[in-house]
């Protein structure tokens, strides 16, 4: 996973975000084939521009993984966009926003907001 994450960071592509992460790759137990599930840091259009350019380096990737990884076949490359990111980033900013409203409600009805240790 390291030496496909890095072959990946190393691209000239523009259209791979200099901010893409491999998150996780499943190898089928007969390593012919492998799914790499990757995010990138921005907007979803980003991810979709970064999909398009690795699947148009597919080719140059899985060379440069057979160079770096000692295998008798190196598997077939089938990249995924993974937006749990965005998506928990997204959570956490509705939570911070309820807890916002909450404490803004307590201190209209003139209760003090109670703090929780940190």
């Amino acid at each position: 996973m390291r030496s496909l994450a890095q072959i990946i960071r190393d691209l000239k592509d523009p259209r791979v975000s200099p901010m893409t992460s491999v998150m996780e790759v499943e190898v089928a137990p007969d390593l012919k084939t492998c799914k790499v599930f990757f995010s990138v840091y921005g907007s979803p259009e980003d991810g979709k521009k970064t999909l398009e350019g690795l699947n148009s380096a597919k080719g140059f990737i899985r060379t440069a993984l057979a160079h770096d990884v000692n295998l008798r076949n190196t598997p077939e490359l089938t990249f995924i966009y993974d937006d749990s990111i965005a998506y928990g980033v997204a959570m956490s900013k509705k939570i911070d926003e309820v807890i916002a409203a909450d404490e803004a409600a307590e201190e209209a009805r003139g209760e003090t907001p109670e703090k929780t240790e940190e």
